[in-house]
């Protein structure tokens, strides 16, 4: 038997499995995708997310030569505040294709097993009703298959089958929809990664190298056509800067639309059931902090997942990882919820605006804690 299965190859289940895996533990990955796959995202590592990495082993080379982002810039109706980093610190622009890959890699040299095109379908309980596995249909197979092991971690994203299997899932108050695209040619980028923040939307820019850069609008509610270059367009347009800038620039490379964005969970997991990443609860893009908390609490989940095994005690590890996240996470999971709660409101948009050009030192503050740069 499967020590783990670890359901989703993203940056969550690969770090779960990488965890896992460098610590004896017999680690298969599974994921309905074949990688390298293409994903919405703003292609940007925060400073906490890049510290990270080293503490995993895996900066230096992978992240050599990648351009750096020393800071943010961010917009609303009426003020614009810069902030940088204190040197050296500072964020990654990384497409996510390649990220993904750079994880995913890292598991399996680690020892775990990756399986792709494997669609799981429920989640196999024992007679207790602890989690002991899952079933799938594989592409090559064709076939349903049941794979037993001691313990699953979902990391499938924000529509994870596990969660839902193990009924987790809760309606969400505040649904969001992204469209992301690629540019060449816009005027005045620098080393800052920028967001433009409207209310009921905002826009994301980060220079990904070689002139290219990654255009992410996210929208509450949504624009009424799930064409993701047509929604980029309307928005640059809509602002006499932004639209000023991509004045001369062609949009390339591949569209994408992904929503809504709205997952929220009852729990972090039942006994057997550990979740990880999005599967866990949404992230706002717009804090650029997705990536690194997905990467922190799938340790914090591989972790808990190694003690049951070891222990024997399963239904404890869910609150053993509760408890965790609190204590690890808990101040910026709260944070994420204000901000998403502040782009839903025009009114609370305005006072921000008001308050950077009062104060714009608690701008700077804020791009800080979102980027982890302590």
């Amino acid at each position: 038997m499967l020590d783990a299965i670890v359901v989703g190859a993203g940056p969550a289940g690969a770090v779960a499995a990488l965890t896992m895996a460098r610590a004896g533990a017999r680690v298969l990955i599974v994921d309905r995708a074949t990688f390298p796959r293409d994903k919405l995202c703003g292609d940007t590592l925060n400073p906490g997310a890049v510290r990270l990495l080293a503490d995993l082993g895996i900066g230096g080379n992978v992240l050599a030569g990648r351009p750096r982002l020393r800071g943010m810039r961010v917009t609303g109706p009426t003020t614009s505040v810069s902030c940088r980093y204190t040197p050296p610190t500072a964020g990654i622009a990384m497409r996510r294709r390649d990220f993904d890959m750079v994880l995913l890699e890292a598991a399996i040299r680690a020892g775990a097993r990756f399986e792709p095109g494997i669609t799981v379908r429920r989640l196999l309980p024992d007679r207790s009703g602890c989690i002991r596995g899952v079933v799938f249909a594989s592409r090559r197979a064709g076939a349903e298959v049941r794979m037993p092991a001691l313990i699953v971690i979902g990391a499938d994203g924000r529509r994870s089958v596990a969660a839902r299997q193990a009924g987790l899932h809760t309606p969400a108050r505040i649904r969001r929809w992204a469209f992301g695209a690629y540019a060449v040619g816009v005027a005045d980028m620098t080393d800052l990664g920028e967001m433009h923040v409207r209310p009921g939307s905002y826009c994301g820019l980060a220079p990904i190298g070689d002139g290219m850069v990654n255009v992410c609008v996210v929208t509450t509610p949504p624009p009424g056509t799930r064409d993701a270059l047509d929604v980029v367009r309307r928005t640059v347009s809509r602002e006499d800067e932004l639209a000023a800038r991509f004045a001369g620039a062609r949009f390339e490379g591949p569209t994408t639309v992904l929503g809504p964005l709205a997952a929220e969970v009852r729990a972090v997991g039942v006994p057997g059931l550990l979740l990880a990443g999005d599967a866990c609860g949404f992230v706002d893009p717009m804090t650029g902090d997705g990536i690194h908390l997905a990467m922190q609490g799938a340790r914090l989940a591989a972790v808990e997942a190694l003690r049951a095994i070891d222990l024997g005690t399963f239904a404890e590890a869910v609150t053993r990882l509760a408890r965790a996240r609190r204590r690890r996470l808990g101040s910026k999971i709260r944070f994420n919820r204000v901000v998403r709660g502040l782009v839903q409101v025009p009114a609370l948009i305005g006072l921000a605006s008001l308050g950077a050009k009062i104060a714009p030192g608690l701008i700077d503050r804020a791009v800080v804690y979102a980027g982890d740069v302590g």
